[in-house]
């Protein structure tokens, strides 16, 4: 343990944060927590955007950040949080996104299945927990909602949340686009807490509608941009191909932790049995899957080194997206031309044609609300709120399907 560990960093969007509790430092320099420096938070977006190569490590820091100024603002106004409290709310949003596994969302169901990286972020905390002696209980309690104060679960994951208010603005900023951009600031200085509940200052009210109209824009813009889509679909059958092979007993070139997930079908079930899948995993990132692509580029599986050529050199799947779902007559029809010039057999063209669907709603009418809160001490749903924005309108789950094919078709 080392005396005055007060540390700075710099960080890009908001200058310098500093990390003034020694325990939280302690997490930070955590190999678990580390771990996220090598885990891109965007995944395949810089084959789009070439700034989007920021990590999940930069996005837990600056989420931390703004959790601070939140309870700052939130104090200021009367609002009770203790020194423990605000202690256990800072691991809790630091820790959110400790379970994501390489490529963030790209690969969330091709190394482990029936788990979402929510579920390995809580093992994560268990364990962490378990080394420091229990110092970590009552950020999980906030983290899994069962704090009696609900608003502070509500600061670490609701619809308003500082989790999204950094990745808006932290994704924006590094893609460089400006649909994305927030005022986090203003949104943190409106907050204020009602009957236990995190609501937002009349006053505020625009930059919410701002808050999720950017919401709405980079969906579109940047997380389903259809070359992005195209990048991580790309992966995702580079993966599927791998475990094929994996299963026929073919011999890969992978990393030691990559061979474990490689080469088992691991779920919910193993990581409840087995603790130690959670160490292997903890040392799973982008690195690995990396490494193992650029060997497999000259793998004699000729649907494999293709994809992996490929998806290096950025010759991605041509994408066309559209309302409604794709021709099946017309899907088979490319099926066998690609059968034919790539002289594959009709099940193998699955790794280059294929269709899918993305879905958008920028905001959940159905869940918790973000609730506005007038100078009479009324309290009133967005939805309802808003005099600009047809709330409604943004909360309609849009559906896009697309087709992914090779480029000459």
């Amino acid at each position: 343990m080392h005396l005055n560990k007060r540390k700075i960093f710099n960080d890009p969007v908001y200058g310098f944060i500093t990390v003034k509790d020694d325990f939280v430092f302690d997490i930070i320099e955590h190999p678990y927590f580390q771990r996220l420096r090598r885990i891109k938070q965007l995944g395949l977006t810089h084959l789009v955007y070439p700034g989007a190569l920021h990590t999940r490590f930069h996005h837990a820091m600056g989420a931390m950040y703004l959790m601070g100024e939140a309870i700052e603002i939130l104090r200021s106004k009367s609002h009770e949080i203790t020194e423990e409290e605000a202690q256990a709310v800072n691991i809790a949003i630091l820790l959110h996104d400790i379970g994501h596994g390489p490529f963030s969302h790209a690969l969330e169901n091709c190394i482990v299945f029936d788990i979402s990286h929510e579920y390995i972020s809580n093992l994560f905390m268990e364990r962490l927990n378990k080394e420091f002696n229990g110092k970590l209980q009552l950020a999980i309690d906030i983290f899994k909602n069962k704090y009696h104060k609900k608003f502070l679960h509500q600061l670490v994951a609701s619809q308003l949340d500082v989790d999204r208010l950094d990745y808006l603005k932290r994704d924006s900023f590094f893609t460089g686009v400006s649909e994305g951009v927030i005022s986090t600031e203003r949104i943190i200085k409106m907050m204020n807490v009602a009957n236990d509940n995190l609501v937002i200052e009349a006053k505020g009210i625009y930059s919410i509608e701002k808050f999720i109209i950017a919401r709405r824009l980079m969906y579109w813009q940047v997380y389903l941009h259809k070359t992005v889509l195209a990048a991580s679909y790309m992966l995702i059958k580079i993966l599927q191909r791998a475990k094929f092979l994996a299963e026929k007993g073919k011999e890969l070139f992978t990393t030691p932790a990559f061979k474990e997930f490689l080469y088992n079908n691991y779920g919910k079930k193993d990581f409840d049995k087995n603790p130690q899948l959670l160490e292997i995993f903890s040392r799973l990132d982008d690195f690995d899957i990396y490494a193992s692509l650029k060997v497999w580029c000259d793998d004699k599986d000729h649907i494999l080194s293709l994809l992996c050529r490929n998806l290096l050199n950025r010759h991605l799947y041509h994408v066309e997206l559209q309302n409604k779902k794709f021709d099946e007559k017309q899907i088979g029809l490319i099926r066998h031309q690609v059968a034919k010039s790539m002289n594959l057999k009709i099940e193998e063209t699955k790794y280059f044609i294929f269709t899918d669907k993305v879905e958008n709603n920028a905001y959940d009418l159905y869940s918790d609300k973000i609730n506005i809160l007038f100078k009479d001490g009324k309290i009133v749903e967005i939805d309802e709120a808003s005099d600009q924005l047809n709330i409604s309108v943004l909360s309609k789950t849009v559906t896009k399907y697309f087709l992914c094919c090779p480029k000459s078709y």
